[in-house]
């Protein structure tokens, strides 16, 4: 009997804390730093594998802080939604004390993890968390400009990535940056439109609007050409160390307009299913850019 019920609360312990970190949300945003990372280093013989290890362990407990403060603050929110309420903390699986524990151990062992790379990645990290934690989740029930808001912590990775490479953040971070900063709009925006209905329950508001209208769908289409201007920096030849090739440029641009094909569909039908397809294309787009970029600098 005790030898059934161990491996079940073992089972049920992970499965608590791969949600109440967010785990694929996690592994997406530590893909983003590595991506960075890849694109900082100068050639494969500076690549440092505990570095990257580093990286990627920091960085997946930087957003797992972040994701489990923010189901202990918005619990009872989350408590009212369909898509949150089966989560540890709304759900009465986890205790908002033990939640807490959690959050302020991965905080810690994130900001030394970050801090041994270099201290300005540790202070982008802590930076990210402040942001997530103490500005924009309060914000999502007060004003669509909570979106803007969350859009800083959400660009810091990819841009992370690079400082930790190079312990600088200069024109090629910078880039980075504004590259995922304009991502986070039509991405964040998708999301909220065909959720809308079950984020009115706990009175957040995602979509510049407030609505599901034209206006919330032209400004989808503004950001995602928005986020192709920015993606096409490197090829100008301005971005310092970061460039890509005239091929690289090329798929990137094409990668662009399949974004911006989508978000004019959703202008165009201003459905819920249109809203999901668009969101499932941004996060293709943000990881085959990366992609396209790493794979040129290696190969040119």
């Amino acid at each position: 009997m005790n030898a059934t019920i161990a491996p079940l609360s073992i089972k049920k312990i992970a499965i608590d804390f791969k949600e109440i970190t967010k785990a694929g949300l996690a592994v997406s945003v530590v893909f983003s730093s590595i991506a960075g990372y890849l694109l900082g280093v100068l050639d494969f013989h500076d690549l440092k594998i505990s570095t990257l290890l580093m990286l990627a362990v920091g960085g997946y407990c930087m957003v797992g802080a972040s994701n489990a403060f923010n189901q202990v603050i918005e619990k009872d929110l989350d408590a009212l939604m369909d898509r949150t309420k089966n989560r540890p903390v709304a759900s009465g699986r986890m205790s908002s004390n033990h939640a807490l524990f959690i959050a302020s151990l991965l905080t810690i062992i994130g900001l030394i993890l970050l801090y041994l790379i270099n201290p300005k990645s540790a202070m982008f990290g802590a930076i990210s968390i402040f942001l997530y934690t103490s500005v924009y989740t309060p914000l999502k029930q007060y004003t669509p400009l909570s979106v803007f808001v969350g859009a800083f912590p959400g660009a810091i990775p990819f841009m992370l990535g690079w400082v930790a490479a190079t312990n600088n953040f200069g024109i090629e971070a910078g880039t980075l940056f504004l590259i995922q900063f304009f991502w986070q709009f039509p991405h964040f925006w998708a999301i909220g439109w065909f959720l809308f209905e079950d984020y009115e329950k706990a009175g957040f508001f995602m979509l510049p609007t407030g609505k599901k209208d034209t206006s919330t769908a032209l400004q989808t289409i503004l950001y995602s050409v928005w986020l192709l201007v920015a993606s096409m920096l490197p090829c100008l030849g301005y971005t310092g160390r970061l460039f890509i090739s005239p091929i690289a440029a090329v798929m990137v641009f094409l990668l662009g307009i399949w974004m911006i094909f989508y978000a004019v569909k959703l202008y165009q039908l201003r459905t819920s299913k249109a809203a999901r397809t668009l969101m499932l294309v941004s996060v293709s787009y943000i990881s085959l850019l990366q992609l396209i970029y790493i794979t040129d600098k290696f190969l040119r």
